[in-house]
């Protein structure tokens, strides 16, 4: 058994947008093996048709399966909203995905149940979160809207001061007029932009990072499935990207909140 528990864990993203993920589980499950698979030579997904989202979903899981990973974290809102249904039904170990994960923490902490959603076009086209918000608790008011803008903000590391702050207000003015409490960050590259978001929304707006939402429920599960890995060891992190972007280290610095180890380009079309 002991075995079945120190196998990894793998987590993938459309590109390095997840590894605000990984920076979240490593916290939560520090001696987790987490493989990481960012598909960075076909990224964005959220601008994708949802046949083509599903087609790339599948062969990074079958990637990431080639492991024998335990359990595999869907990083990608994109991926979450319009495919994880399927891959659920495809494959046997547990697939979690971040916006089942980010919705129930909205209805948790939604006081007046005025929730608001950002997260990428697919994402917020999908309806993805409104479905499982009303299927957790009964919300007055769901408000949701693409930012796209953020992503490439928060990839050249302008996380603060002037522009950023500029499209943050237009991008959440109206969340503002309507009054939510809770606001989702409903793709992996916002947390980054959290400050700037917190301080235009105001502190008595929660935002919901799907990234650490995401972690608690995985220490549920692998408790639950006794596949919790209780070594005294620190767990091994192993990347690997479909490409290796111009200033992919600087970025997933950023993302990670410290230095990236060893990264391994792979062919995905070969899953």
């Amino acid at each position: 058994m002991g075995n079945n528990r120190e196998r990894p864990i793998g987590i993938f993203d459309s590109g390095v947008g997840g590894l605000t993920v990984v920076k979240q589980v490593l916290n939560e499950l520090p001696n987790e093996n987490i493989i990481y698979f960012g598909d960075t030579a076909r990224v964005p997904y959220g601008t994708k048709s949802r046949e083509t989202i599903t087609h790339f979903a599948m062969q990074d899981v079958r990637f990431l399966l080639s492991f024998d990973v335990k359990m595999i974290i869907v990083a990608c809102n994109s991926v979450s909203s319009n495919s994880i249904d399927i891959l659920k039904r495809k494959f046997e170990v547990p697939v979690i995905g971040v916006i089942e994960a980010g919705a129930e923490a909205a209805c948790y902490y939604s006081k007046q149940k005025k929730i608001g959603i950002i997260g990428t076009d697919a994402t917020v086209e999908s309806n993805a979160y409104e479905r499982h918000i009303m299927e957790k608790c009964r919300a007055e008011l769901i408000y949701s809207r693409s930012c796209p803008l953020f992503v490439p903000l928060a990839e050249e590391g302008f996380t603060e001061g002037e522009i950023p702050e500029k499209i943050a207000n237009k991008y959440l003015e109206h969340f503002k007029d309507i009054e939510v409490d809770t606001l989702v960050l409903g793709c992996t590259h916002y947390p980054l932009l959290a400050g700037i978001i917190q301080k235009i929304m105001g502190n008595n707006v929660k935002l919901i990072d799907p990234g650490i939402e995401v972690s608690k429920k995985v220490r549920n599960i692998l408790n639950i499935n006794d596949m919790y890995n209780d070594s005294v060891y620190k767990g091994e992190v192993k990347y690997y990207l479909s490409d290796i972007p111009r200033r992919f280290e600087k970025v997933a610095e950023n993302f990670l909140g410290g230095p990236i180890s060893s990264v391994i380009k792979i062919v995905i079309d070969d899953f």
